[in-house]
C-alpha cells in the first residue's frame, strides 16, 4: 500500500530556486546562460552527420590516390630510407616498408578524424548530450564511441593491426603450434584494442557508472550533491527543523507524523509557518504555540472559520511561495530569455504594486486573471497571511460562497450581511470625502465638482451626527441634500437641543461645542441651497440610485444588521460582495468606486499591517478617478494592492488612463485589445534597442560580358532581371510591443503582462500562454 502522504511530502520536499520575478517557482529549472552564437541542435547534428560524410570521403580518395590526395603520401617518402621501398639489386625491406605504410596511414586517419571533428563541433556535441545528463549518458556515447573504433579496427578500415604485428619482433614460420599462434594473434588484439578504448573509458567513466550499478549506489558526483544523515535531516521540510532548532522537538514530530501520514495539506503547512513566524516576532507567544500543536495537531493555529480548506480549487497554489500559476511564456523570441518555456505566476509580493488586466473576450479576465487571485488570496486568508475583499456581479467566476467568511448580496434580501455605506469610519470629513468619491469619481465632468461636493457632505453628516449620534442612512441623506425643509428644520432643532444641554454623567462634554459647530455648518449649508448650481442636487440626484425599494434593507446605519466594513481587514477575513450589475448597473458602479475609495483609505490606516490586505474588483469599469489613481499608488507602502479588471480602457476617463497605467506596478493586456488601448500599453511598456536589417534589391550589373550574356539569357526566357542583394545592420529603438501586435498578433488565450515587485524590480512585458 503506497503512503497516504507521498504526494504531499513531495510537495513539501521540491525545490523552489530563487528566480525573477512573476516565474512560478515550484520545480522551476532555470535556463543556462544565454548563449547568442549557440547552434541550435538541428544544426548541431546536421554538421556532425557533414563532417563524419566528409571524413569517410577524405579517407576513400587517400587509401585510393584520387585527386590530389595522393600527395599526402610525400611525407612518407621524405622520412623513411629509399631502401626500404626500393633496396639495391631490385630488393626492398618490405617488412619495415608495410609497417611504415600501416603506421602512416593510421597518422593519417587520426588527421582527418580530428580535423572533422573540430569542424563538425563533436565536442560541443558532446558536451551538450552527454557531460550534460549525467554519468550515464557520458558512459553511453563514449561506449558507441568505442563500439565504432573496435568496428574499424577489426575490418582493417584503419590498418592498426598491421602495424602492431609488423613492430612485434617475431617471425612466423610453419613449427609455430597453432594454438599458441592463436592465443598470441588474441592477445595482441586485446591490447591493441585496449590501449585504444582506454582513453574512451577514461573520459566516460566507465568503471565508475559499472562500480555504482553493480553495487545499487549512487555515482560519486550525485552523491557529492546528496548532503548526509544529519544534514538531510536538518534541510527536509517534513522535520521542521526551525522548530527542532528552538527546541520543539515533540512539537516538530507530531507535525512531521502528520504530514508523512497524510492529516495535513497545504493550507496546514502555510498557517503555521506563518504562526511560527508571529512566535519569532513575538516570544511570548512560544507557549500556547506548542500547546496548540501538541493538542491540535496539524489544526494549531486555527483560521477563526475554523475551516482548513476552501471546497473546491480552480487553479494550481503554492502556498509555501505564496504563488499562483496563471499560465506559461511560450519559448519565443520576443520573451526575455529568462522566461521562456517556464510557468508565470502571481504573489502578494507583485499584487502590492496594484494589477490592471484588460480584456474584452467575454469572461477572460475572470478566468484567468481575478479568479485565480481571489482563490490564492482565500486560501492565504485561511493561513493567516492575507485579508480580501472580492468584488463582482452575480455569476463571476470568483469561487465558491462556501469559499468566503463573508458573503453580501447586495440587492438580494437573502444576503445574511449587509455594508457599512460610510466604511466604518466615525470621521464625518472622512465619510463626506469616501461618499464624494463614491457618487462623483466616475465622470471626468463631476472632477470639478469633487472639493464643494465633500464640503456638502461634511456639513450635513457631520449635523446628523452632532443630532442623533450616528450618521444619515440614504434616504435622509438625499432628502438633506435635495434641500428637504422639513428634514433640514428637524436637524436644525435636534442639533440646537444638543448644543443648549448640559453633559451628565458619562455624557460626551464636547457634544455641546460640536453642536454648535454643526449649526453653524447648516447655516452655510442652506445658504448655499438658495445659489444656482448649488451641488447638493447633483448629490442628491447621484445618491438616488441607492435610494430604491430594493436597497431598503441594505446601508443600515442604526446597527439593525450584521454590517462589514473595511475597518475589519485586520483580521484575516475572506469577504465576497456580490453587485447587481445586471439589474442595477449605475448603483454598481456607485459601489464599487465607495468600495475602492473605502480600501484605499482604511488598509493605510491599519495598526497591524503584517497582513496582505487585498482587494479584487472583478469589473472596475467607470471606477479611477485622479484621487483614487493617487490612493492605489498609495497601497505599496501598507502591505496592500488592488487588482482592478477591465473590459477595455474606454471605461476609463480619458484624462486618468496614462495615470492609472503608471500607478500600477503588474500591468496584462490580454486577447482582444484595441489598438487603442494598445497605444496606452505600448507606452507604459516603452522601447527598447534592438538590431534591424535593412536588405536592398538593385538590379545586377557586375561581371564581365560572360555573366551579363548569362543574365539577358535569363531575363529572356524567365522575364526578370537579376537582382543583387545587400543587408544593412544597425541599432534602432523599437517598442517592445507595439499597439498593432497587441491588438492584431496576440494569440487566443494569451496575454502580455509586466510585473513589479514591492521593492521596485521591473521586469519586460512577457508573453503568457493563460491555457498551461
Amino acid at each position: 500500500m503506497s503512503d497516504p502522504g507521498a504526494p504531499f511530502l513531495e510537495w513539501m520536499r521540491e525545490s523552489r530556486p530563487d528566480a525573477a520575478p512573476g516565474v512560478w517557482r515550484y520545480g522551476h529549472v532555470a535556463r543556462p546562460p544565454e548563449e547568442p552564437d549557440r547552434l541550435s541542435d538541428r544544426q548541431l547534428f546536421g554538421a556532425a552527420a557533414l563532417s563524419v560524410l566528409i571524413g569517410l570521403i577524405a579517407w576513400s580518395f587517400y587509401r585510393n590516390g584520387v585527386f590530389l590526395f595522393g600527395m599526402l603520401d610525400a611525407p612518407l617518402d621524405w622520412f623513411t630510407p629509399d631502401s626500404w621501398w626500393e633496396g639495391e639489386g631490385g630488393r626492398r625491406d618490405k617488412r619495415a616498408a608495410s609497417v611504415a605504410r600501416d603506421l602512416y596511414d593510421t597518422l593519417v586517419f587520426a588527421g582527418i578524424a580530428y580535423a572533422c571533428g573540430r569542424a563538425g563541433g563533436w565536442q560541443e556535441l558532446y558536451q551538450r548530450y552527454a557531460v550534460a545528463r549525467g554519468a550515464a549518458m557520458e558512459a553511453a556515447l563514449t561506449g558507441v564511441a568505442g563500439f565504432a573504433v573496435v568496428l574499424l579496427v577489426l575490418s582493417e578500415v584503419v590498418p592498426v593491426m598491421g602495424a602492431a604485428f609488423g613492430i612485434l619482433p617475431l617471425s612466423w614460420s610453419e613449427d609455430w603450434n597453432k594454438y599458441l599462434s592463436a592465443v598470441f594473434v588474441y592477445l595482441v588484439y586485446g591490447i591493441v584494442l585496449a590501449a585504444l578504448l582506454y582513453p574512451l573509458s577514461r573520459l566516460g567513466k566507465w568503471r565508475e557508472v559499472l562500480t555504482a550499478k553493480w553495487r545499487g549506489v549512487p555515482l560519486e558526483e550525485d552523491a557529492a550533491e546528496k548532503p548526509d544523515a544529519e544534514d538531510a535531516e536538518d534541510a527536509d521540510p517534513v522535520a521542521w527543523p526551525e522548530l527542532r532548532a528552538a527546541g520543539l522537538v515533540g512539537e516538530a514530530e507530531v507535525l512531521g507524523g502528520a504530514a508523512r501520514g497524510g492529516g495535513m495539506n497545504d493550507v496546514d503547512l502555510a498557517r503555521i509557518a506563518r504562526a511560527w513566524e508571529s512566535v519569532r516576532a513575538r516570544p511570548e507567544r512560544l507557549r500556547a504555540f506548542a500547546d496548540s500543536v501538541r493538542r491540535d495537531g496539524p489544526a494549531a493555529c486555527p483560521h477563526p472559520s475554523g475551516l482548513r480548506d476552501i471546497g473546491r480549487r480552480a487553479y494550481r497554489h503554492d502556498l509555501v511561495t505564496g504563488q499562483v500559476r496563471i499560465g506559461a511564456a511560450p519559448d519565443d523570441k520576443r520573451n526575455p530569455y529568462a522566461y521562456r518555456g517556464g510557468g508565470i505566476a502571481l504573489e502578494p509580493a507583485l499584487l502590492g504594486t496594484g494589477l490592471l488586466a484588460v480584456g474584452p473576450a467575454g469572461n477572460v479576465v475572470s478566468d484567468r486573471v481575478t479568479g485565480p487571485v481571489a482563490e490564492l488570496l482565500c486560501l492565504q486568508a485561511l493561513a493567516g497571511q492575507a485579508a480580501v475583499v472580492v468584488v463582482g456581479a452575480a455569476g463571476a467566476p470568483l469561487g465558491d460562497d462556501d469559499a468566503y467568511d463573508v458573503v453580501i448580496r447586495i440587492a438580494d434580501p437573502s444576503s445574511p450581511h449587509d455594508l457599512d455605506l460610510y466604511g466604518g469610519t466615525a470621521d464625518p470629513d472622512e465619510a463626506a470625502a469616501l461618499l464624494a468619491e463614491a457618487l462623483l469619481g466616475g465622470d471626468e465632468a463631476d472632477w470639478a465638482h469633487a472639493r464643494p461636493a465633500v464640503t456638502a457632505l461634511g456639513q450635513l453628516i457631520g449635523a446628523y451626527q452632532s443630532a442623533y449620534g450616528t450618521f444619515p442612512g440614504v434616504a435622509e441623506l438625499r432628502g438633506l441634500l435635495d434641500g428637504d425643509r422639513a428634514a433640514l428644520a428637524a436637524l436644525r432643532r435636534d442639533c440646537a437641543a444638543v448644543a443648549e444641554g448640559t453633559p451628565e454623567g458619562g455624557a460626551d462634554p464636547f457634544a455641546a461645542d460640536r453642536a454648535g459647530a454643526a449649526l453653524r455648518e447648516l447655516d452655510a449649508r442652506e445658504r448655499q441651497l438658495s445659489r444656482p448650481g448649488d451641488v447638493g442636487a447633483l448629490l442628491a440626484g447621484r445618491l438616488a440610485v441607492l435610494d430604491r425599494p430594493v436597497f431598503a434593507r441594505f446601508f443600515d446605519t442604526r446597527g439593525r444588521g450584521r454590517q462589514f466594513s473595511m475597518r475589519a481587514l485586520e483580521h484575516p477575513m475572506r469577504v465576497r460582495i456580490v453587485l447587481p450589475e445586471r439589474t442595477h448597473a449605475e448603483a454598481s458602479r456607485v459601489l464599487a468606486r465607495l468600495l475602492l475609495a473605502q480600501f484605499t483609505a482604511a488598509a493605510p490606516a491599519r495598526s497591524d499591517r503584517s497582513l496582505f490586505a487585498a482587494l479584487v474588483l472583478d469589473d472596475a469599469a467607470r471606477t479611477a478617478s485622479p484621487e483614487s489613481v493617487r490612493a492605489i499608488g498609495r497601497l505599496r507602502a501598507a502591505h496592500a494592492g488592488v487588482v482592478l479588471g477591465l473590459r477595455g480602457l474606454d471605461d476609463v476617463a480619458e484624462p486618468v488612463r496614462g495615470p492609472l497605467l503608471a500607478a500600477v506596478g503588474c500591468r496584462m493586456a490580454l486577447t482582444g485589445v484595441s489598438t487603442w488601448d494598445g497605444r496606452h500599453f505600448a507606452e507604459a511598456w516603452g522601447a527598447e534597442w534592438v538590431e534591424a536589417e535593412d536588405v536592398t534589391h538593385v538590379p545586377d550589373v557586375s561581371g564581365g560580358l560572360i555573366r551579363k550574356l548569362l543574365r539577358w539569357v535569363r531575363q529572356v526566357f524567365t522575364g526578370t532581371k537579376a537582382m543583387s542583394r545587400s543587408v544593412t545592420v544597425r541599432t534602432v529603438e523599437r517598442e517592445r510591443w507595439s499597439a498593432s501586435e497587441l491588438a492584431n498578433t496576440l494569440p487566443p488565450g494569451h496575454a502580455v503582462l509586466s510585473v513589479t515587485t514591492v521593492d521596485g524590480e521591473r521586469t519586460p512585458p512577457v508573453l503568457v500562454d493563460l491555457h498551461h
